[in-house]
Formats: structure tokens, C-alpha cells, sequence
């Protein structure tokens, strides 16, 4: 038996933000980072709770991978300000510190009623406003939480929030996106109903997040990515997803290196391990692949072609919106690398991705996915 998350209730396309001035409270409080401040995101938000009496507090100390001290410093801050209704307003950094700062208030007690909880995201990649996953750093380990209770109330999308956001992330994070879905669609989880958010996610980003790229103010290219955002991790969030994910947290955690990027640096050969696309090719997962590849108008007329059609394409993006060619190329010395080899493989083995993946891989299969992804992204 099997259950599927359809919260939060969405408010996306053009002027989603007039959403605030409707949300019902008397104290908020609105999580962000320094960025949103500076570039007024922070204050229009504020206006519109404002606009609808509410007394709005102010935590803006979100670093990019938040770690506990961050969730420390933004739990005081939420007992102090006392809110009713919480606002994130930033990348996924930053709704998932919130999310971090409630869940763990409620786990200590603290909570007598959980706020409202909002999150406006500011990128298009994490879909961290509709799932109940929240990665928090701890040292040098990005530690992966899951629990229903953190899955916000509302989202809202506003493509006007995304339209400046600089061509390098909006690569990295589309990428994210795409990552989420291929993932989410071949997990041992999936469903009917992931199946279907995550062919639509795929489809999006291949038709639009090129445009995104080159033409940043595009708002049409920015709605459909910041859509696609969503519907991918709507998928996810009730799929899970895979060791794409395991051994990029592991990465990002030793050697800081973006989400976004080292997912995409991963990801093809993730996709043909999966697939066993130097074996037989015969696995659900290939005939999985074989379908989007249809579905993207690419040839298939077998499971080989169309998951080879689909490694091109991947790499093809890849390449168009100038991400690294390869592990070492992100500034990684190769005797670093190996030192830190064991500590990644374990940590990407005992990751709360892994158990979804398709396809169980050793301790062996991870170092060699490491190795591989080393020296070259591309299988093609």
C-alpha cells in the first residue's frame, strides 16, 4: 500500500506574491539571507504581511549549506519573535533552514502549536517548498532529513523573483531540477503519480531551461523552470530519489561544491549504472529512460538507444550551459580527492537517498561512480 503528499497548497504565475495579504496572523516571522535583504526581496514580503497587520520579525542570517549553528541562532530567534505565521524567502538554503528551525523546536518541546509556515522560493532547483526534506551541514556532512511534519503549508511561486537570478546558478539548479525528476522517476518508490509530476518536470526543463540561461529576463522560460521547480520535487518528496543525490552530498559536504553542479556531474553516469547501459540494458529503470527519451521526442526505438538518446541529451545540456566538464575541473586536486574517497563512499552509502535508488550499488560501484565522474561527466 502505498500514500501519496499532495500539501501545500500552491500560488504560482505572475503577482503570486499578493498571496501574503490574504494569509491570516498576527506575528510572522520571515527567515532569509543577506542577499534577499540587500536586493529588497526581505522588505517586499514584509510590506505585504505588513499590509495585513502583522507584527513581522526579521532572521537573516541564512548561510548557503546552513549548519546547526545556523538552526541554533534561528531557533532563538523564533522563540523571541514568537510567530504564528513563518516565512521563508530564499533558495533552498534557506527554507531549509526553516524548516530545520521548526522541526527541531518541535522535537524539543518547544512548540505548543506549529506556525503557518510559508516558503517563497528564489531559485529554481531544490523544490524545497513542497517536500519534506531538509539538508543540514554538520562539519563536513550534509545530513539528509525527512519527516512530513516540515512540508510547508503554502508555497508561493512568483516568476518575478527568479528573473535576476545569474546564469551559473540558474545552470547549476536547473540541473538540480532535472536531477530531482530522473531520479524520482526511476526511484523503487515511484508511483503513477510521481511518474506523471516527473515526465512533466523533464519536458520543461529541456524546453526551457536553455532560455533561462541565455535570456534571464525571458519571464515565460522563468515560470515554466520555476514550475518545473515545484512539480519535480513534488515528485520526490513522495518518491524519494537516488544515488545521484547520496554521492553529491557527500561531495558538496568534503570538497564544497554546489548542489546543482555536482549532481550534474554525476548524473550521467548514474543514469547508465541504472540503466546497466554497458550490460544488458534490460533493467525497469532503462525502459523508464526509454520512455522520457520518446516522450522528448528523441530516438527509441529500443531500451539501448533511447537510454543512450537520453545520456546525449543530458550531456548536450550539460555542456550548453557551461558546467564543468568533469569532477577535477570544479578545482579538486586528484590526491584530495582520494584521501577523501573513503569518507564520501560511506557517506553516500549510509545517505537516506540510497535505499530508493533502482539499483543497489556497493561500496565499490560508488568509489568507481567517483572515479569515472573524475576524470569525465559524459558517457558520450
Amino acid at each position: 500500500m502505498n500514500d501519496f503528499q499532495i500539501k501545500p497548497a500552491i500560488q504560482f504565475g505572475a503577482n503570486a506574491l499578493n498571496k501574503l495579504s490574504t494569509v491570516p496572523g498576527q506575528r510572522a516571522l520571515i527567515i532569509t539571507d543577506h542577499a534577499m535583504v540587500k536586493f529588497g526581496i526581505a522588505d517586499m514580503v514584509s510590506q505585504h504581511l505588513q499590509a495585513n497587520q502583522m507584527v513581522v520579525e526579521l532572521f537573516a542570517n541564512v548561510t548557503p549549506d546552513p549548519d546547526l549553528s545556523v538552526i541554533a541562532n534561528g531557533m532563538k530567534a523564533f522563540v523571541a519573535a514568537k510567530p504564528d505565521v513563518v516565512v521563508a524567502v530564499g533558495g533552498g538554503s534557506v527554507i531549509d533552514a526553516a524548516k530545520g528551525v521548526i522541526y527541531t523546536l518541535s522535537q524539543g518541546g518547544q512548540l505548543v502549536h506549529k506556525p503557518y509556515f510559508i516558503a517563497i522560493p528564489t531559485t529554481s532547483g531544490t523544490g524545497s517548498e513542497v517536500t519534506a526534506f531538509s539538508v543540514i551541514k554538520s562539519n563536513t556532512e550534509k545530513w539528509v532529513v525527512v519527516d512530513e511534519y516540515m512540508l510547508p503549508d503554502l508555497a508561493i511561486l512568483d516568476p518575478a523573483l527568479v528573473k535576476s537570478v545569474p546564469a551559473a546558478i540558474t545552470a547549476d539548479t536547473g540541473m538540480d531540477v532535472l536531477c530531482h525528476a530522473l531520479e524520482a522517476y526511476v526511484s523503487n518508490q515511484a508511483s503513477d503519480f510521481s511518474d506523471a509530476l516527473a515526465e512533466k518536470a523533464v519536458q520543461l526543463v529541456f524546453s526551457h531551461l536553455l532560455d533561462c540561461y541565455q535570456q534571464g529576463s525571458d519571464l515565460l522560460a522563468r515560470e515554466k523552470m520555476h514550475n518545473a521547480s515545484c512539480i519535480a520535487g513534488m515528485a520526490f518528496t513522495n518518491a524519494s530519489l537516488g544515488i545521484t543525490h547520496s554521492l553529491a552530498h557527500a561531495l558538496g559536504g568534503k570538497f564544497g561544491v554546489p548542489h546543482g553542479r555536482a549532481n550534474a556531474l554525476l548524473m550521467s553516469r548514474v543514469v547508465a549504472f541504472n540503466a546497466d547501459f554497458t550490460g544488458g540494458c534490460n533493467t525497469d529503470a532503462a525502459k523508464k529512460y526509454t520512455r522520457l527519451a520518446a516522450l522528448l521526442g528523441l530516438p527509441a526505438a529500443d531500451c539501448r538507444e533511447g537510454v543512450h538518446s537520453l545520456l546525449v541529451a543530458i550531456d548536450v545540456l550539460r555542456e550548453q550551459l557551461g558546467l564543468a566538464a568533469n569532477i577535477q575541473d570544479c578545482g579538486i586536486a586528484e590526491c584530495d580527492f582520494n584521501a577523501a574517497m573513503a569518507a564520501m563512499v560511506t557517506l553516500a552509502a549510509q545517505d537516506n537517498c540510497t535505499p530508493t535508488s533502482p539499483r543497489s550499488a556497493s561500496a565499490i560501484e560508488l568509489e568507481t561512480l567517483y572515479r569515472q565522474s573524475f576524470v569525465s561527466a559524459s558517457l558520450t
